[in-house]
């Protein structure tokens, strides 16, 4: 069995993926992967489950998503490769079948997430009156290829545009906190909202609709561990990056909730359009009217990056494990980057750009990742359980994974019995593909299930 951490070619004389993250950069990469967008819009939302507990239902899904980013630090200073959960799946099930639902469900995540994100940037730019007279559809595009040569250009480039946009993006929350403090004690922190029918809030009514809402702004710890190979010390940057990525995402996001609350009633909150741009609008009226435009362009911007960065290093790393066509496992000699995956990603988004909305087929892959982090969590329980696989620098008692699995799996449920049926039949349809697939690449992949990749 090959030493966990040591990429296959990388004594053959082929390129390899660079080593250029330290450990604020990994971060800053962790923190944007779950300081996206969705804060800009989530609040009011959650409002109308939780009323002015909003920060509770962040708090409690920051548990629940934590056990998950525990599991994923544990397992990146384990097997710092290219690859993720596609990777710790195979180590851990050794089947060629679950490698590639798990990988290419995580494949299909980011596919869905660059293409709304870059819809949502083109509406965005088109409302500055610099681009105003610009189609949409021609400023998302635009987007695109700037985000493809991006990827493309180096890691390094990559890491610090994130480093910028995530910069950016979190500096919009800390100015929210900021101009909302002097309100702070001005509102009732547990105010819950009235079950049908009954005169007094029941907050178990409500929970578990909060902490699934906010649960998935935690989310990210797949584009961290698929750019371990990257990093110039893994075994520690990994864990400890997601760790104060976590932390900073947390603490960020409770500040926001507190300040809305204590600025603008629960009520007018879930109401609103754009509820932090109402909250900053009513504590800050001089702030000009496109600056939180500006922010949400940044925001969307830097998760489509990272998903782009993730997805690229995902299929390149099945591809050199033998769970896709080699020729996606080929790196640029001079950019050290996977340029053959970038390339097909950037196909793949544009005819999803094209195909009109992609609401529920990203809502399915939300579904998906779900799933996924069931899997990764079960994995670190079997990996820990069997003797001679290497230790971290980061263990866990074998507790965290399997809670972090259950948690998962509840979330799941959670997610597929609530509202619109389509997303779960989407989410099928997309399992069947992957299935298909397999069956297609499986002559190629003949004897990989029998090698722990």
């Amino acid at each position: 069995m090959e030493q966990p951490g040591t990429p296959q070619g990388a004594g053959s004389g082929e390129p390899t993926l660079r080593r250029s993250i330290g450990l604020w950069q990994m971060m800053l990469y962790g923190a944007g992967s779950m300081l996206g967008a969705g804060i800009y819009g989530l609040l009011g939302v959650v409002a109308s489950e939780m009323g002015s507990a909003i920060w509770l239902a962040f708090a409690l899904s920051m548990v629940a998503a934590g056990l998950t980013g525990l599991s994923y630090a544990s397992l990146g200073s384990r097997y710092p490769r290219a690859g993720g959960a596609a990777y710790i799946t195979h180590r851990a099930y050794r089947r060629t079948l679950l490698t590639h639902v798990v990988g290419l469900s995580v494949a299909c995540s980011g596919f869905t997430s660059i293409a709304a994100g870059a819809r949502v940037v083109g509406q965005n730019l088109q409302a500055l009156p610099l681009f105003s007279g610009l189609a949409p559809g021609t400023l998302a595009f635009i987007y695109l290829v700037f985000v493809g040569v991006l990827v493309y250009r180096g890691i390094r480039e990559s890491i610090w545009a994130n480093v910028v946009f995530t910069l950016v993006e979190a500096a919009g929350l800390v100015f929210v906190v900021a101009v909302c403090m002097r309100f702070w004690g001005s509102a009732n922190l547990l105010e819950f909202p009235s079950a049908p029918g009954t005169d007094s809030g029941l907050p178990l009514v409500f929970l578990i609709n909060g902490i699934v809402l906010t649960f998935y702004s935690f989310l990210g710890f797949e584009d961290a561990i698929n750019v371990a190979e990257e990093l110039k010390n893994p075994r520690r940057d990994m864990p400890l990056g997601l760790v104060l990525a976590l932390a900073l995402t947390v603490l960020l996001y409770m500040g926001v909730s507190v300040s809305a609350v204590s600025v603008m009633p629960w009520q007018e909150l879930a109401q609103a359009d754009a509820p932090l741009a109402a909250v900053v609008e009513r504590a800050a009226p001089w702030v000009p009217a496109g600056m939180f435009i500006a922010i949400t362009i940044f925001a969307v911007a830097n998760t489509g990056l990272i998903n782009y960065v993730t997805a690229s290093r995902l299929l390149y790393g099945m591809a050199r494990d033998g769970q896709l066509p080699r020729a996606l496992a080929k790196v640029h000699p001079e950019r050290r980057t996977p340029h053959v995956a970038v390339a097909l990603i950037f196909a793949v988004i544009v005819l999803l750009i094209l195909s009109g909305d992609i609401s529920q087929l990203a809502s399915a892959t939300v579904l998906l990742l779900l799933l996924v982090f069931s899997a990764v969590n079960a994995a670190l329980v079997i990996l820990k359980l069997r003797p001679g696989e290497p230790e971290g620098a980061f263990e866990l008692p074998i507790a965290v994974p399997a809670f972090g699995a259950l948690v998962c799996i509840v979330m799941f449920v959670a997610r597929a019995t609530a509202g619109d049926i389509r997303a779960p039949v989407i989410a099928a349809i997309l399992i069947v593909a992957v299935l298909g697939l397999h069956l297609v690449l499986r002559p190629r992949l003949a004897g990989t299930d029998e090698s722990s990749g």
